[in-house]
């Protein structure tokens, strides 16, 4: 398993036995290509054209991180020359619409943005929410706050 981030993280690659490799050099050797990245201005797009002409002949996209990381007009391109033997796509460019040559392509699966909506999923985002109400009304900063510079001004 190739995996590829801003830098390699040896702690990473040795619990999960995964190999970091270059951006380039993954695309080419993998027959399955899954997406997971933020959307932010360096990944908006950054499935396009020249990405998909690196990708290994006859592989799979699979996009469930955000839809504006891929070029759709792209990928269809991708998958009606053969580039690529197949996409499963969750999130979309322009949701809830979604462009209807995915609907109709034989090589592409569809789902309308429901990869977190499994019962353990629901559950434990249940549990973080409430776990983070009640360490706040106990005075304790939640586990996952997002905007910690607010917490520290309203504890002074």
């Amino acid at each position: 398993v190739l995996y590829n981030k801003h830098e390699p993280d040896p702690e990473a690659e040795k619990e999960l036995g995964v190999v970091f490799a270059p951006l380039d050099e993954l695309l080419a050797k993998s027959d399955f290509v899954s997406l997971h990245v933020p959307l932010t201005d360096e990944t908006r797009h950054i499935i396009n054209k020249e990405t998909l002409a690196k990708m290994k002949k006859g592989s799979f996209l699979i996009n469930t991180a955000r839809g504006a990381v891929v070029d759709e007009r792209d990928l269809v391109g991708a998958l009606k020359s053969g580039q690529l033997s197949g996409a499963a796509l969750d999130v979309y460019d322009n949701e809830p619409n979604i462009d209807p040559e995915f609907l109709v392509m034989p090589n592409t699966i569809t789902t309308p943005h429901i990869a977190s909506a499994t019962w353990e999923a629901r559950n434990k985002m249940g549990e973080m929410a409430v776990s983070a109400i009640l360490d706040t009304l106990e005075g304790k900063k939640p586990t996952n706050i997002v905007n910690e510079e607010v917490w520290e001004k309203r504890r002074k």
